[in-house]
C-alpha cells in the first residue's frame, strides 16, 4: 500500500488529529476544535503549528504541503 492521502483541507486534518490516538495539550485541543468550526483561513504559523501536530501524531501531511519538503 501507498502512503496516506493528504488532507484537502485544514478543518479535515483538525478533526483527524482530534479523534486521534494522539496525546495533546489543552492548547493544542483548543486550537484544533477552533480550526474545525471557523472557516477563516489559517495564518502561516497556525499551519506550521498544524503540520507539527500532524507529523507528531503520524498522520497525512496537508494537501498543500504533501508535494512540498
Amino acid at each position: 500500500m501507498g502512503e496516506p492521502s493528504p488532507f484537502l483541507d485544514h478543518k479535515a486534518a483538525a478533526l483527524a488529529l482530534l479523534l486521534s490516538d494522539a496525546k495533546l495539550t489543552r492548547k493544542a485541543g483548543s486550537f484544533l476544535g477552533q480550526c474545525v468550526v471557523d472557516a477563516t483561513p489559517l495564518t502561516s504559523a497556525q499551519l506550521g503549528w498544524l503540520s507539527t501536530l500532524l507529523e507528531r501524531a503520524e498522520l497525512p501531511a496537508m494537501l498543500e504541503e504533501a508535494g512540498h519538503g
